[in-house]
């Protein structure tokens, strides 16, 4: 198999590096801005992300038929993501840069919007990766690009953001956002979009995906429990630095720090991926994240080296969780188009789409009501029964999670000698 140009793979994956930039404020910085400097409550905030993940169960569906069913110009993935960059855009604003006096109603319409055209950008954009190669070591080598170049906006966000109060900081990551989306977006539109089979039946439905692939139902929900667990760090990240560690103003380099570790760790799951079955290497990657992390239950305030050393080591497993995953869901596409002689590349995207943003959205809410019903208020005077509720969900919770994700995935069946056979008798 001729590995895929360098070109084309920096091409394809230039816009990640907005769309991480958006990403982490949006579970990182934006609940304790709107809970500090907007004045909403945590529990508000909380139901707010809750309420708006109930909508990804119809907007992503509707996604993933649109791109695998109406083309645009004969191009299915394509078009979609330029018609949700105006729509990133003015969120980005809205959620970052909101005026004095915007209240929930504001925070709750910008969220919406938000999802709607993560939506729209995302579910064309995973299907179309998933279609740039059917070979089993160059698919993991296209998503660790996609994430590689994400990994690199998000220290590109944190600098930006650096020690600046939260307001100045998340508009320096909005401006960001919203110069470099529709350029980098336009960057990527030079790369190929590959024909692929017969495309599924407009009568098709997700359920129908779910309970067809029994490969990628276990799949998905392993990725699921595995992004909750890294979705409950991200959330509660500056409140643990602040409250548990009393050092605010290491919030950005802490972060700086773990992000760029994974960069660093990047090329190890390039190896690994193309090397071995990558779901074994997945799971080794969330045993050793989940040994280091458990350390950080026991810290207190003024350990902040010893953070620092905990968010080093365990930055350098993200790349596998970000890469390889995905990964394995275009396997599992092959598998499916060789069972049925339809390609459903959207609908499994669509799906995966709805875990990702569940893992993450009601992870960050429950967290965010619990610690509201134990009297964590999100700015000073918090008691000590709050604060261990905060260490709890941000250290142990996570480790509960990732521990049944690799009990899922370590007797996965879909390995590296299946998928070339799959392959073999497609061709």
């Amino acid at each position: 198999m001729t590995s895929l140009p360098r070109a084309q793979l920096l091409a394809y994956a230039a816009p990640a590096l907005p769309m991480a930039a958006l990403y982490l404020p949006v579970y990182v910085f934006l609940a304790p801005f709107w809970t500090g400097a907007m004045e909403l409550s945590v529990g508000t905030v909380g139901a707010i992300f809750l309420a708006v993940r109930l909508l990804d169960a119809l907007t992503d569906p509707a996604m993933g038929w649109l791109s695998d069913r109406v083309p645009i110009a004969g191009l299915r993935r394509k078009p979609w993501m330029a018609l949700a960059v105006p729509g990133l855009m003015l969120a980005a604003w809205g959620l970052m840069m909101p005026p004095e006096g915007a209240g929930a109603g504001w925070f709750a319409g910008f969220l919406v919007l938000l999802t709607v055209m993560w939506t729209a950008f995302l579910t064309p954009w995973f299907a179309w990766g998933a279609e740039l190669t059917p070979d089993y070591g160059e698919r993991a080598r296209v998503t660790v690009w996609r994430e590689t170049v994400g990994l690199i906006g998000t220290v590109c966000a944190m600098l930006l953001y650096g020690t600046a109060d939260p307001g100045t900081g998340l508009a320096r990551v909005a401006l960001l956002v919203m110069v470099g989306l529709p350029l980098l977006t336009l960057y990527a539109l030079r790369a190929p979009e590959p024909g692929v089979a017969r495309a599924v039946s407009g009568g098709e439905t997700l359920l129908a995906v779910f309970r067809g692939e029994p490969v990628f139902a276990r799949l998905l929900v392993a990725y699921l429990l595995n992004g909750a667990a890294n979705a409950l760090p991200a959330t509660l990240f500056v409140f643990f630095v602040e409250f548990r560690l009393g050092a605010p103003d290491w919030a950005g380099p802490l972060l700086i720090l773990y992000f760029g570790a994974a960069v660093l760790g990047a090329p190890l799951w390039i190896w690994a991926g193309g090397r071995f079955d990558k779901h074994r290497v997945w799971c080794v990657a969330m045993i050793y994240a989940a040994c280091i992390f458990a350390l950080a239950f026991g810290l207190g305030e003024g350990d902040v080296a010893a953070f620092a050393v905990i968010s080093g080591l365990s930055g350098l497993a993200l790349g596998a969780d970000l890469s390889l995953p995905p990964a394995m869901q275009a396997d599992v596409v092959d598998l499916d188009t060789a069972k049925r002689g339809q390609a459903r590349t959207g609908a499994f995207f669509a799906l995966w789409s709805v875990a990702t943003k569940a893992s993450v959205g009601v992870a960050s809410g429950v967290a965010l009501l619990l610690l509201g019903r134990a009297g964590f208020s999100g700015q000073d005077g918090n008691g000590v029964e709050a604060l261990v509720w905060l260490a709890a969900l941000y250290a142990l919770a996570p480790v509960g999670l990732k521990l049944a994700a690799v009990a899922l995935m370590w007797r996965f069946p879909l390995g590296r000698a299946r998928v070339e056979a799959v392959r073999a008798g497609m061709e």
